[in-house]
């Protein structure tokens, strides 16, 4: 017997026949004699119609009754699939962040978990019962609704996980696993059957969609098992583990690629101390994440600095960097949206010398320019015309034997 949290995204939840589904999944994990938490998000769609109806009645709303407003799909979510329970035989019963409570910091519609009490949830699946649980949510120090913010169930799953001590975690989504890259991109990419926390958060942060960054955070803080699975189909899923569960770790596990985002150029900036502040401190202030920074010195004694920002963040960053023009005194500002990340991932890095130089004569050869580079213990990322994207996935994915 063990305690599982099992968690299903919004394209599981659908509709009633895949909460049917849902459903009969659960049932058989009870009927194996596990003790099962549920979190659901909201139903494929839910979400971005409720946050479309605040942005439309006001730009600028209030994050509390946001919060009220969007976290609602969840607890529509968390009834059906506990009266699904219980029509097919499963003792099941619905509860809301707040009844928990999952209590979370102020930060209305971005809020992070401080705490859960799962005393009562656990006292109710030892009695065998299973507890269907809205992700996505809590109870802020106000005691109003605060949102996790968008992909926030994966979070409270494991959250959840945590605090009941549980076995594992499964997430149910779309996909059956973690692949060594996009399958739609490289159909010969291979599903990995288990994954170091590190690896899965590198991944996670530079692109790959089937995790989100903060919930494989909590995972490897709390050392959390989790499960990537799908709801779809019955097969083995992908275990992001401890990496000494790994007894044969691969030098590279997974290339990772990002097209939201945009390179932002700096230039003729004075070469004094305190500059790189200036112009990064208004960026920050103004909630700009900087990611990739290359500085390069000229002749004249002038600098540019060119650094890379999400897509989405672009016109904001050139209008806080417009307004800091007068402090920096920089010459002009280039800004390019035509990019793409090409990340390489594999705790085995640490071990092995000349994976970058692999990946850098790959791409030559293919005469894709690399425009800036940004490296980690366990990765290496490259910046590169958005154009080629596809040829370069491909190209690294054959370059490092990862083809099945």
């Amino acid at each position: 017997m063990a305690r599982i949290v099992m968690k299903f995204g919004g394209t599981s939840v659908a509709d009633l026949d895949r909460i049917r589904n849902v459903a009969s999944r659960v049932r058989r994990a009870v009927e194996a004699g596990d003790e099962v938490a549920v979190v659901v998000s909201a139903m494929a769609g839910t979400t971005n119609q409720l946050v479309a109806w605040c942005q439309q009645l006001s730009p600028l709303h209030d994050a509390r009754e946001y919060d009220t407003v969007v976290a609602t799909g969840e607890q529509v979510t968390t009834g059906l699939l506990a009266i699904a329970l219980q029509e097919i035989g499963v003792d099941a019963r619905s509860w809301q962040g707040w009844q928990i409570p999952v209590r979370t910091d102020a930060a209305h519609g971005k809020a992070r978990i401080a705490s859960i009490e799962g005393a009562e949830l656990i006292r109710r699946m030892q009695a065998g019962q299973v507890a269907v649980v809205a992700g996505f949510q809590g109870l802020a120090p106000d005691q109003r609704i605060a949102t996790l913010g968008r992909g926030g169930s994966d979070t409270s799953a494991v959250a959840l996980a945590a605090a009941l001590k549980a076995d594992r975690c499964d997430i149910y989504t779309d996909v059956d696993g973690v692949y060594t890259t996009d399958p739609r991109i490289v159909p010969r990419a291979r599903k990995l059957g288990r994954i170091a926390y590190e690896e899965m958060l590198e991944l996670a942060s530079v692109g790959a969609k089937v995790l989100q960054t903060r919930s494989v955070e909590l995972a490897m803080k709390e050392r959390v098992r989790v499960q990537v699975l799908s709801s779809f189909e019955d097969k083995p899923g992908t275990l992001v583990v401890d990496e000494e569960e790994i007894v044969e770790q691969e030098i590279v596990s997974g290339i990772a690629y990002s097209r939201d985002e945009a390179k932002l150029t700096v230039r003729g900036v004075p070469d004094r101390p305190g500059i790189a502040a200036a112009i990064f401190g208004p960026l920050s202030a103004a909630g700009v994440n900087v990611d990739m920074i290359v500085q390069n010195v000229s002749a004249d004694g002038s600098t540019d600095l060119t650094f890379t920002i999400s897509r989405a963040d672009l016109p904001r960053a050139q209008a806080t960097l417009e307004a800091a023009r007068g402090e920096v005194r920089y010459a002009s500002l280039l800004a390019d949206s035509d990019v793409a990340k090409i990340s390489v991932v594999g705790v085995g890095m640490r071990s092995h010398a000349g994976v970058a130089s692999t990946m850098f004569a790959t791409l030559a050869a293919k005469g894709i320019n690399i425009q800036v580079i940004s490296t980690s213990e366990i990765k290496v990322s490259v910046l590169i015309a958005a154009d080629y994207t596809e040829l370069a996935v491909r190209a690294l994915h054959t370059a490092y034997g990862l083809d099945a």
